[in-house]
């Protein structure tokens, strides 16, 4: 038994891929491996559905800073806890360590989910830039091992950073169990009821931002023959690039295929089993947990050939350039229009997803913790 110290701002502070890889591995961690003590270190709690669960379980020390110590907390001060705490292993769960920390002598991993702001560095702003490029740069430099959690990632990690590649594990990430078991079609047909959606429909979630590509799929849906749209049910948040791809599909006659919804976390397993396909063509991507959540719901995928992408997605979905609305629109008729293949998808595509199962990866985490800690 030892004290793993966790930087956990982002599972209870974020709810989107950063939130959720944090807490689909604490989970898995205290389900697999009871007998570690795990403390989670965050300047704030925000109190969710998906955050109570860490906040009521005795399996989990939950760490606050006095409110005069909040400042630059996690950079600078929460040394002096992890000491007082005497952890024995600290993992960075989102791209940062804490300055100085291996001056304490606590063995340290950082998780290295993504360098999009290097590819697509007109999408953020030049202090964001400087800000991220410094705090990866010296996690990836300072840490003791850094888990990427796609093989797109390490190699990114190697080019940027020039890191050795044999620093660098790559360890996929899961989803949430829930999105392992089959709802009833009465859980479904409430949850179509609940959230006035069409009989059938496509499916897109994730935020709302330009790399993410939902625009490419209007493109695409308005180069698809009226009677061949289905409704696109959209689940995410971006207020501004919603704007955009309001106002396009306005123009283009769309915008009654569109639905907006902001569904609660335990209906979107019977949203992704109740849809006829996934869509997913992002630019750029770390792993992308939505393809794991529809392959393990038995929805078909179709998701781009570049970046992380085809390794979530596997051999049985569909891949296509995500820059070319005619080949996403070619792909949403291939699978829409027959159904033979459309299982075919399906199958191959479960199949796949059962070595993103939590069990299997955790494993893999936990033997890496123990190397770490050997000083291997």
């Amino acid at each position: 038994m030892f004290r793993i110290g966790y930087d956990a701002k982002r599972l209870f502070n974020n709810f989107t891929g950063l939130g959720n890889y944090s807490r689909t591995l604490l989970r898995n961690l205290a389900l697999y491996y009871p007998d570690e003590d795990y403390f989670l270190y965050t300047p704030k709690v925000t109190r969710a559905e998906q955050t109570q669960y860490f906040l009521d379980s005795p399996m989990f020390n939950v760490k606050l800073p006095a409110r005069q110590r909040r400042l630059l907390w996690r950079s600078w001060g929460i040394k002096q806890d992890l000491q007082r705490h005497k952890i024995g292993l600290y993992h960075g769960l989102s791209h940062e360590i804490p300055y100085g920390i291996r001056k304490t002598g606590i063995p340290t991993i950082v998780t290295i989910h993504d360098l999009v702001f290097k590819h697509y560095p007109g999408q953020y702003s030049w202090i964001d830039r400087q800000l991220y490029d410094l705090k990866f740069r010296y996690a990836c430099k300072q840490s003791n091992l850094i888990v990427a959690i796609s093989e797109s990632t390490k190699q990114d990690i190697i080019h940027f950073y020039g890191i050795a590649p044999e620093k660098i594990k790559v360890i996929y990430q899961s989803c949430s169990e829930g999105f392992m078991v089959k709802k009833t079609p009465k859980a479904r047909a409430q949850v179509v009821e609940k959230y006035a959606l069409p009989a059938q429909f496509m499916l897109y979630v994730g935020s709302l931002i330009e790399r993410k590509n939902l625009l490419g799929i209007v493109a695409a849906m308005r180069q698809l023959p009226p009677d061949e749209r289905l409704p696109l049910v959209v689940v995410g948040q971006g207020e501004a690039y919603k704007a955009r791809v309001v106002e396009q599909a306005r123009k283009d006659g769309l915008l009654d295929l569109l639905v907006f919804i902001r569904p609660t976390f335990a209906d979107l397993p019977a949203l992704y089993q109740q849809a006829a396909l996934f869509l997913y063509p992002s630019f750029c991507e770390g792993f992308g947990i939505p393809i794991l959540e529809a392959l393990f719901s038995e929805t078909p995928v179709l998701t781009s050939n570049v970046s992380s992408l085809p390794e979530a997605a596997g051999p049985g979905s569909l891949l296509v350039d995500p820059a070319d609305p005619a080949a996403i629109a070619a792909g949403i008729r291939a699978i829409l229009g027959d159904e033979a293949r459309r299982q075919q998808m399906i199958a191959t595509g479960y199949a796949h997803a059962q070595a993103f199962r939590g069990e299997v990866l955790t494993e893999q985490m936990m033997a890496v913790y123990k190397l770490v800690k050997k000083g291997i």
